[in-house]
């Protein structure tokens, strides 16, 4: 299976980003090579029982969805989405290694200011400190140290809006997914639906595959209104190809808010299993960049086997329709329905899948791990099998 999608990779953008992987296959890997995020020595406290975690991550070009959104409709609530995702992209990588508490957060902000006013600013810096509110609300230590803000209109189109985030945790609590075994099954976490601490119905995008969703399902009209969306390198084939209008109903929601729901966290609901499960799991995966094949880069001499997947929820199968994209392709690209997986021993799965539930998130067992020579990913659904090697 070829790891580079192609209608993805024609937009200049990539699921696997293979040449970043070799440009930093010779950098340091940290204390837990094999964890989700890297793990340092505790640099800030210098007690060697303690670590440091730091992530960079951001909302990608779900902010180019939100500047047409905001432009064909003045709705400035959809920028409020763009921070949180921005914060959970980071949040929620961070908590795979089992960091729970004391979260410090950076916001970076790179905008065309011809384009881009300071409301939209205003409104972005709001819906990042509410978002924070929440969450500690509901449990997790997180706090904002502030940001930058540049205009950089030479650069970058409209806007990109994008965090850091740090943590220090003891050493003998990381989860290093290299525990990973031959046994575990694995539980999904669905990425639709609305969870305990959601608004509204969450059609479950997230933050990856956005430059694909956004030009597979909308209707070429708006290359020629806002161009300045887009990369202009993008064949004309490949610009906004769909037959959507953003503010076209789907279920009572309209398509441009369907795809912009913001992306689900999933902390109040893990700082919760990690306080009572926490050495029974081997491993989380986010499954961000990469989509479903994101749990390849962790593995070693395993087979991970996905063949009982919850039923493709309607934004994806929207843009299966729109685009006429393959599945193998789009199991590259997206969540397709889950986007946080826990791998554990099958007599601790029922605990997950119920507290999951109280917290109104679907979960299932969607798979398990077996023996094989290498990394290997084979997904099975009601239209075939796919098969891909690490």
């Amino acid at each position: 299976m070829n790891p580079e999608a192609s209608r993805y990779a024609s937009r200049g953008v990539s699921s696997s980003k293979q040449d970043v992987h070799r440009a930093l296959q010779h950098s340091e890997e940290g204390l837990f090579p094999g964890a989700f995020c890297k793990v340092l020595p505790d640099y800030l406290g210098g007690d060697p029982d303690y670590c440091n975690i730091i992530h960079a991550d951001g909302a990608g070009t779900k902010s180019s969805l939100a500047y047409l959104y905001w432009k064909e409709t003045g709705d400035l609530s959809v920028w409020k989405g763009i921070a949180q995702d921005a914060i959970v992209m980071n949040l929620d990588d961070v908590l795979c290694v089992g960091a729970t508490k004391g979260f410090l957060l950076s916001s970076t902000i790179g905008r065309n200011r011809n384009l881009i006013p300071a409301e939209v600013i205003a409104a972005i810096i709001e819906g990042s400190e509410a978002f924070l509110q929440k969450m500690r609300e509901h449990g997790i230590d997180i706090w904002s140290g502030g940001g930058e803000t540049a205009d950089v209109g030479d650069l970058v189109r409209t806007i990109i809006v994008d965090s850091t985030l740090t943590a220090r945790m003891p050493r003998n609590e990381v989860i290093n997914a290299r525990r990973i075994r031959e046994g575990d099954v694995v539980i999904g976490l669905a990425s639709f639906g609305q969870a305990a601490w959601e608004e509204e119905y969450n059609g479950g995008m997230g933050s990856n595959g956005l430059t694909s969703a956004r030009h597979d399902i909308l209707n070429h009209t708006y290359a020629a209104q806002y161009p300045e969306s887009f990369d202009p390198a993008i064949p004309e084939s490949l610009s906004y190809t769909g037959t959507r209008l953003l503010q076209e109903e789907i279920d009572g929601v309209p398509v441009g808010k369907l795809i912009l729901s913001p992306t689900r966290t999933y902390a109040p609901l893990l700082r919760q299993l990690l306080s009572s499960l926490r050495a029974e799991i081997h491993g989380m995966i986010h499954c961000t960049g990469g989509g479903q094949t994101k749990v390849l880069r962790f593995i070693e001499n395993l087979n991970v086997v996905k063949d009982d997947l919850f039923a493709l929820p309607p934004l994806f199968r929207l843009i299966e329709e729109e685009s006429g994209t393959g599945r193998a392709e789009m199991y590259q690209v997206f969540n397709m329905g889950h986007r946080m997986e826990i791998y554990l021993p099958e007599q601790y799965a029922a605990q997950v899948v119920d507290l999951a539930r109280e917290m109104k998130i679907e979960a299932r067992i969607i798979g398990r791990c077996e023996a094989a020579s290498g990394s290997k990913l084979t997904i099975r659904d009601d239209k075939g099998e796919y098969v891909y090697e690490g």
